[in-house]
């Protein structure tokens, strides 16, 4: 059911205050440093257990050494990388029990934000959900893993914003990304057609969220999620054998 206008131009001013995060706003190099260094550690470029250098990552990612801490603070807080006083900073090791828990709480929560967002997305969100698959096709086609991951992050974030609860979106972002250190593996083994269908599967989630069908939004994100005991095997068996790898008991 369409929401009224009034409570529509209500939840629409409450995304846009959800999403001027001031403090991390886009432009901020902080940011954009923050941006690619996530990125490079659900790619496995900053690999599991590796320790993170300072200077080096000032000119890894050609950035003041404040922007690099202020970044390295708020992925500590994600808990994808371990800051500790003395010993420096190190990419967090690839936890198989966080792992099953980050899943299963997007399992739980994802499909609830995808109710809201149909209820509260306004234009800007949609647009924000289509445009996150722009060229999704060619990057398919150039087998450009690091394209596909930032679209997906992208989608699932601005499903999160569109809740129109700050509070929610807090905590379902960081889950991605934990998610995404795992998922990356199994996706990148996927074949190209797989690959549409997923992208065609969340284009179609978007059509429940613009047409406000909660019910539908619902059904749509738990098939993109799937299970999460056998996304966790799927993402695990497709994971690099490590010692930065922690394994799950039996």
């Amino acid at each position: 059911m369409k929401p009224a206008a009034g409570s529509h131009k209500a939840a629409q001013q409450t995304g846009q205050d959800v999403a001027a995060d001031t403090e991390w706003s886009p432009e901020l190099l902080k940011t954009r440093v923050y941006d690619r260094m996530l990125l490079d550690l659900i790619l496995g470029v900053l690999a599991p257990g590796a320790r993170l250098d300072e200077q080096e990552l000032v000119h890894r990612y050609d950035a003041g050494l404040a922007g690099v801490r202020d970044a390295l603070g708020r992925l500590a807080l994600e808990g994808l990388v371990v800051r500790r006083a003395r010993s420096g900073t190190t990419v967090a090791p690839l936890d198989l029990i966080e792992a099953r828990q980050a899943f299963e709480a997007r399992g739980l929560i994802e499909p609830h934000c995808a109710v809201l967002a149909a209820q509260n997305a306004g234009p800007e969100d949609i647009a924000a959900m289509r445009g996150a698959f722009v060229g999704a096709k060619a990057a398919v086609a150039r087998r450009d893993t690091r394209a596909l991951v930032v679209m997906d992050q992208r989608f699932h974030a601005a499903i999160a914003r569109a809740t129109r609860n700050a509070t929610l979106a807090r905590i379902v972002i960081p889950l991605q990304h934990k998610a995404a250190r795992f998922w990356v593996f199994s996706m990148a083994g996927d074949e190209g057609a797989k690959q549409l269908v997923d992208i065609d599967e969340h284009i179609a989630l978007i059509g429940h969220i613009e047409r406000h069908d909660g019910e539908a939004a619902r059904a749509a994100m738990l098939g993109l999620l799937g299970l999460p005991s056998e996304e966790v095997a799927r993402a695990v068996s497709s994971a690099p054998s490590t010692t930065a790898l922690t394994a799950m008991p039996r």
